[in-house]
């Protein structure tokens, strides 16, 4: 970027295409994660710390107008960015991040759960190397759409958002503060953050920071796991979630693809396992609920034998074992997938259904 101008036109261009994204796409969220959405958007737009709650006045009116804005943009056309004079496709990442001011910011674009477009600008605070990987750990972030996923990879890089994690972290905390999971008590006792059996709040407040550093590791290594995981292709994923968006056989194959980048050799479980970082170990087990959970049930057993013994082994045979059973069913899913636009949807769903479904012993429904 050669001027400041420019800067400032290019961010307001970024910007533009995350509305659009979002006023095409926000329905494909539940009544429960819209407003927990729309109410850290509103914190990011307005530069409000995760802890503090807006005024129900004002959050209502602010989701007014920007329900009325997204009204006159579900039909646009994302916006070409306009690069050193040069118009360049939104999707263009190569040729946006070369033009960028190297090393200082990271443009990002793709899709998210159900297809949501997601574009994203951000500060580049450091960059490393795991596992052969680059990894960019990103700041503040200039432009961001509803969706904002804490890490992702693109382009075979890494990508964490420390900003968004704030947010992910202090609200999935505030939900998980009652659970009675052993490894949600575990993790909050490793930080101190119980107290008289409650969440501390003011000592969650003066700890955030610390905790998202020393957590990132859990965030990297699930991503080290999709980029270095051959087993469940992203063209075979994206052929999936094409065909049958917000489906049982995307939520499947969605949780059987994380599941596969968690157990890798190399991916998040390994890495706790050779680390012995036990808080990390109670935060993955409190993330891992709804269909993960029900898919995995035997790092669940791993950590009740951990938890009485300490002895790690009974994690890396729960890690193992699931990494056979994820082999054995990405396989069958991409089998099932190789059919997709050749045989009726129907046939599909009922191959996927009696080959995955039932025999994980969930429902269709």
């Amino acid at each position: 970027m050669r001027t400041s101008s420019e800067k400032l036109q290019f961010v307001k261009d970024v910007q533009f295409n995350c509305d659009i994204s979002d006023a095409r796409d926000h329905g494909i969220y539940s009544m429960c994660s819209m407003i927990l959405k729309l109410r850290n958007l509103y914190k990011w737009e307005q530069r409000i710390e995760p802890w503090s709650e807006p005024e129900p006045a004002d959050l209502l009116d602010w989701v007014d107008k920007k329900e009325q804005y997204w009204q006159g943009l579900s039909e646009r056309a994302f916006r070409p960015l306009t690069i050193l004079g040069k118009q360049v496709l939104p999707h263009d990442l190569r040729m946006v991040n070369q033009a960028l001011d190297q090393g200082r910011l990271l443009y990002g674009a793709g899709h998210g759960r159900s297809m949501k477009a997601v574009f994203f600008l951000a500060d580049i605070l450091e960059s490393r190397l795991v596992e052969g990987c680059t990894v960019h750990i990103l700041g503040t972030e200039r432009a961001k759409e509803m969706a904002s996923p804490v890490a992702l990879v693109q382009d075979g890089v890494v990508v964490i958002k420390k900003e968004s994690l704030r947010y992910f972290l202090w609200d999935q905390l505030q939900e998980m503060r009652s659970s009675q999971k052993s490894s949600i008590r575990h993790f909050l006792n490793q930080y101190g953050l119980l107290k008289d059996g409650s969440l501390d709040q003011d000592r969650f407040r003066s700890v955030l920071d610390f905790i998202v550093d020393q957590e990132l590791d859990l965030f990297i290594y699930h991503e080290i796991g999709e980029t270095l995981e051959t087993a469940f292709g992203t063209d075979v994923f994206q052929k999936i979630i094409s065909r049958f968006p917000s489906s049982v056989v995307e939520f499947v194959s969605r949780a059987v693809k994380d599941s596969l980048a968690d157990t890798h050799p190399r991916g998040l479980l390994a890495s706790l396992i050779a680390g012995q970082k036990s808080s990390s170990l109670g935060l993955y087990l409190g993330f891992l609920d709804g269909m993960r959970e029900t898919i995995f049930p035997e790092v669940k057993t791993g950590w009740e034998f951990f938890e009485q013994s300490g002895d790690w082994d009974f994690v890396e045979q729960a890690r193992s074992a699931g990494r056979e059973k994820f082999l054995c069913i990405a396989g069958a899913i991409e089998e099932i997938a190789e059919k997709i636009g050749e045989d009726p949807d129907e046939l599909i769903m009922k191959r996927f259904s009696s080959r995955i479904i039932e025999p994980l012993g969930l429902h269709a429904g």
